[in-house]
């Protein structure tokens, strides 16, 4: 939570920070939401969350009102008695879903993009999962001393990004497809190919040919996302010394 607050500085206007259901702390939150304009946070709703409401919206929407306690306004001298807040309900899987967040103006957030964008809100795991896997290949970091990680580290995100402006340019003049509607790894293979290939070419012919590599990125789109996709958590069997089957031999 510490750490947490060192961002407060570097927070953008206009934006929407999603946390983890474990920086729930109003003083956080407060100052957070009063830190520029429109700085905006969401989060899981704890199961034990206190609150009293305010404004029904909906049958799934809420304006609440949260009750700080006096060891956060101990802890964080600007925070108010009370705070208000958005609770959103939704179904999943047959599972009821509440998230937390100070959007308040259902005219600028409607409900259906609140839900939107919280359900989107693993995006950020797919991009690391890339920089891993995809894009790292089989090799790991080489180097052993730090600055020279560094350098690693700053190449292949500079390396990640180049792949991703690709992409962008790729769908710019067909708004119905999203960037991240197109498979990094096909996509990173192309723009290698292409790297690899531009040497042996006129240089007065290589807007044309990146022109045909654009065209290339736009087909290789990833199947539609199923809506309401859901992974319930599952409790891994713990492994035993001892064996489960006897054979005729520990009969005797």
């Amino acid at each position: 939570m510490s750490l947490a607050q060192r961002l407060l500085t570097s927070v953008p206007d206009n934006s929407l920070t999603l946390f983890d259901k474990g920086y729930y702390s109003l003083g956080l939150l407060h100052r957070w939401q009063t830190q520029g304009l429109n700085t905006h946070w969401m989060l899981p709703a704890r199961k034990d969350l206190q609150f009293t409401i305010k404004h029904q919206l909906s049958a799934h929407d809420a304006i609440i009102v949260l009750s700080t306690t006096p060891q956060a306004r101990t802890k964080f001298p600007d925070l108010p008695n009370t705070m208000e807040a958005r609770l959103t309900r939704y179904e999943l899987e047959g599972k009821t879903c509440r998230v937390l967040s100070s959007m308040t103006d259902i005219l600028h957030y409607p409900y259906d993009d609140v839900v939107d964008v919280y359900t989107q809100r693993w995006e950020i795991e797919i991009g690391f999962r890339e920089m891993k896997q995809s894009h790292q290949a089989k090799h790991a970091l080489r180097s052993k001393r730090p600055e020279m990680v560094r350098q690693e580290l700053w190449g292949l995100l500079l390396a990640y990004n180049l792949v991703r402006m690709a992409m962008v340019d790729a769908i710019k003049d067909t708004p119905d497809i999203s960037p991240t509607r197109l498979s990094f790894s096909l996509c990173m293979r192309q723009v290698i190919t292409f790297f690899i290939t531009a040497t042996i070419r006129s240089a007065s012919k290589l807007p044309e040919h990146y022109d045909y590599l654009l065209e290339t990125l736009r087909m290789l789109r990833l199947p539609d996302k199923k809506p309401d996709r859901y992974y319930p958590r599952a409790i891994r069997k713990k492994s035993t010394k001892y064996p489960t089957k006897k054979n005729a031999s520990q009969l005797n």
